[in-house]
C-alpha cells in the first residue's frame, strides 16, 4: 500500500462489543486504540513481548519493521501486533490468545 495514497484513518472495531475508534495510518494501531479509550494490553511497544497480540477478523495491516514477533503460522492465521502494526484498511479485531 502506498501510504501517500491512503486516507488519513480507517475504522478499527472490536469483535466482542463493536467498540470503534479511528485508526490513523501514520501511527501504530495500539496508539489509536488507546486514544479511542480502549484499554488494550501492552508492554514493550516494539513487537517482541506479544502482550498486545490480536487477531484480525477482517482487514489488513502493514509493518515498518522487517518481521514482528509473530510466527509464520500466526501471520497466516491473521494475528497482528498492534504496537507495531499500521492499518491499511478498516479492521475488526479479536483480542489475542
Amino acid at each position: 500500500m502506498d501510504i501517500t495514497q491512503a486516507p488519513p484513518f480507517f475504522i478499527a472495531s472490536l469483535e466482542t462489543d463493536g467498540q470503534q475508534v479511528d485508526a490513523w495510518t501514520h501511527q501504530p494501531l495500539l496508539v489509536s486504540l488507546e486514544q479511542g479509550g480502549i484499554d488494550w494490553p501492552s508492554s514493550c511497544r516494539n513487537g517482541t513481548c506479544r502482550t498486545c497480540i490480536a487477531q484480525l477478523v477482517r482487514g489488513e495491516v502493514r509493518y515498518d519493521i522487517e518481521w514482528p514477533g509473530l510466527s509464520a503460522e500466526e501471520k497466516a492465521e491473521g494475528y497482528a501486533l498492534p504496537c507495531v502494526a499500521f492499518p491499511c484498511s478498516d479492521l475488526v479485531l479479536r483480542r489475542g490468545t
